[in-house]
């Protein structure tokens, strides 16, 4: 166990500054959804399940659904002319 919770912490570093490096709108959703995946275990292993449970349903689920069904009605709205 004393291996694990560095090598968790370091990923979660690793996965939150993605999120902040990527510039893909859509790439950045799923980054997000890692991260909150990462964050899941992460929680797990610090024994707090009830805590991984609701970060794997609004971290990794909720919030990047959102984020990616307000990202598609941006893109499907027509773009407007010029005049």
């Amino acid at each position: 166990m004393t291996v694990i919770l560095p090598l968790l912490f370091l990923l979660t570093a690793i996965s939150g500054t993605a999120v902040v490096l990527v510039r893909d709108p859509a790439r950045q959703v799923f980054a997000i959804a890692v991260n909150g995946l990462v964050l899941a275990i992460l929680f797990d292993a610090l024994q707090a399940p009830d805590v991984a449970l609701s970060e794997l349903a609004v971290g990794s689920a909720a919030v990047p659904l959102l984020f990616l069904v307000a990202l598609m009605a941006v893109r499907t709205q027509p773009p407007e002319e010029k005049s």
